[in-house]
């Protein structure tokens, strides 16, 4: 596997690689106004050269990517998902989500309350909700919007290990399980599917130690278990 997605890389890096070709891609109203490269050499070849520097101290911050360098990174990816794997953004979004189908004849605060007394019995610690649907209606107007209710939870431990390791983890946490109606009404629990079987095998090469692997396999296996609760409505 590990091999087939170095040859789809390799073959971006010959296909998308240099002006010259990349000018045969369709273009992409997206970024009509983002400024070229000025480079031709992908950005990430010099990464794959040699081991780069690993910072000394909890905490330590990378360095700040150049926005024209994150474009370069996207324009190479985004052949590959377009082309190659024929997926919208709608697709891309689907791989990331974890959800379940709430059980028929399941309410959406019955679901909710499931979801929290699961949570209360796993201690994991609640530390926010955002209830965007009311922002949809009082600020939008839109009176037509399905409820959708975004709820934050936490577990400081793994997550000050998390943070040690790349203080830019800081974007992903707390973790966050909403609950939302589909365009059918039929009721959703979701979660970002963060699981570690992606990273099975290079926990050493990414810096992650046995005891944060342990701490966020917990972590996600909770969290899903939270999920599959609200979703059968479990007391």
């Amino acid at each position: 596997m590990h091999k087939k997605i170095l040859k789809t890389l390799m073959l971006a890096l010959v296909l998308f690689g240099t002006p010259a070709v990349a000018q045969q891609v369709p273009f992409n109203p997206w970024l009509q106004y983002v400024p070229q490269p000025t480079y031709t050499v992908p950005f990430f070849v010099p990464m794959l050269l040699g081991p780069q520097p690993k910072p000394q101290k909890p905490y330590t911050m990378r360095r700040v990517i150049p926005q024209q360098e994150k474009v370069q990174m996207m324009q190479m990816m985004l052949p590959i998902m377009t082309f190659f794997l024929r997926m919208d953004m709608a697709d891309a979004m689907n791989y990331f989500a974890r959800k379940y189908k709430a059980k028929e004849g399941l309410k959406f605060d019955e679901v909710k309350e499931s979801l929290f007394l699961r949570a209360n019995q796993l201690n994991f610690k609640f530390v926010g909700e955002n209830l965007m649907w009311k922002d949809f209606r009082a600020v939008l107007g839109d009176e037509e919007a399905p409820r959708i209710e975004v709820y934050s939870f936490c577990d400081i431990a793994v997550g000050r290990d998390l943070l040690k390791i790349a203080p830019e983890f800081i974007v992903f946490l707390p973790c966050r399980i909403a609950i939302m109606e589909d365009a059918d009404k039929n009721i959703w629990v979701l979660m970002l599917d963060w699981n570690m079987d992606w990273v099975a095998g290079f926990e050493r090469q990414l810096g992650i130690t046995d005891e944060l692997w342990k701490g966020a396999i917990e972590i996600n296996r909770k969290m899903d278990e939270i999920m599959r609760a609200a979703a059968e409505g479990e007391i």
